[in-house]
C-alpha cells in the first residue's frame, strides 16, 4: 500500500453499503486518497462492526470513520466500541441521536420533513441527512432550508451526483452523501478511485467557484 495523507475537510461522506472487511483497507485508502474524509459503513453491510474497527485502526487519524443504517442505541454503543466517531440513520430517532451524543460522536440522522429536522435538531443532531434527497427535490430543499437555523449543516443523501452539486447547494445544502454511485459491492479499488476523484473534484470546483 502507498502512504496516504491528511485529506481537507470536506462535507462530502462516503458509503460503502456492503463492503467487506476484506475488501474496506483497500477502498478506503483509495478514498482517502481522492480527498473523502468521512468514510460511513452501513450496519447492514457484512461484519460491519469489524471493517469499521479496521478502518479506523489503520486510518482513523486521516478520516472520520463511522457507521450508517443504524437503527438503535446498542448499535450506537457497539459502533463506538469499533472506534467509530459517527452515527448516520436513515431515520430521526431521539434515543439514536441523544445515545449517539452521550457517547461522544457525531449525530448525522435522516430527515425528511420540517418536523423531523427541528426535532433532530432538538435532540441535538450535529447535521441533518436529508434522505432520500430527491424526493424532497432542489425546491423542497430550498424552502426547508429557509426555515431552519442559519448555522445548521444540510447533507443530500439519495440520488444526488456530481452533475447535481451545483443546484443542491444554491438550494441550501453543503455536504453531499455518495452511495451507490461511488461504490456497490464488486467494485475494484480502482473503480472506487476513479469514481471519487470525479467527486471530490466536483465538490472543489464549486466550492471554488463560490469564493472566487
Amino acid at each position: 500500500m502507498t502512504t496516504v495523507k491528511q485529506t481537507p475537510e470536506r462535507n462530502l461522506m462516503a458509503i460503502l453499503r456492503g463492503v467487506k472487511p476484506t475488501e474496506i483497507l483497500d477502498i478506503v485508502e483509495v478514498l482517502i486518497e481522492a480527498g473523502f474524509s468521512q468514510i460511513e459503513v452501513p450496519l447492514n453491510s457484512p461484519d460491519a462492526i469489524n471493517s469499521i474497527r479496521m478502518a479506523q485502526d489503520k486510518f482513523g487519524k486521516l478520516s472520520a470513520i463511522g457507521a450508517g443504517t443504524v437503527l438503535t442505541a446498542e448499535q450506537v454503543k457497539q459502533v463506538r466500541a469499533a472506534g467509530g466517531t459517527f452515527i448516520v440513520s436513515p431515520n430521526y430517532d431521539e434515543d439514536v441521536i441523544r445515545t449517539t451524543k452521550a457517547e461522544g460522536m457525531a449525530s448525522y440522522p435522516g430527515v425528511l420533513t420540517p418536523t423531523e429536522c427541528f426535532a433532530a435538531l432538538k435532540a441535538g443532531a450535529d447535521a441533518l441527512k436529508i434522505f432520500p434527497a430527491f424526493q424532497v427535490g432542489v425546491k423542497g430543499i430550498q424552502a426547508v432550508r429557509a426555515v431552519l437555523p442559519k448555522e445548521t449543516l444540510v447533507y443530500a443523501v439519495g440520488g444526488v451526483g456530481p452533475a447535481e452539486f451545483a443546484q443542491y447547494v444554491e438550494a441550501g445544502c453543503q455536504g453531499f452523501g455518495m452511495a451507490s454511485n461511488l461504490y456497490k459491492p464488486g467494485h475494484t479499488a480502482a473503480q472506487v478511485s476513479e469514481n471519487a476523484k470525479e467527486m471530490v473534484a466536483a465538490y472543489d470546483a464549486l466550492k471554488l467557484g463560490e469564493s472566487a
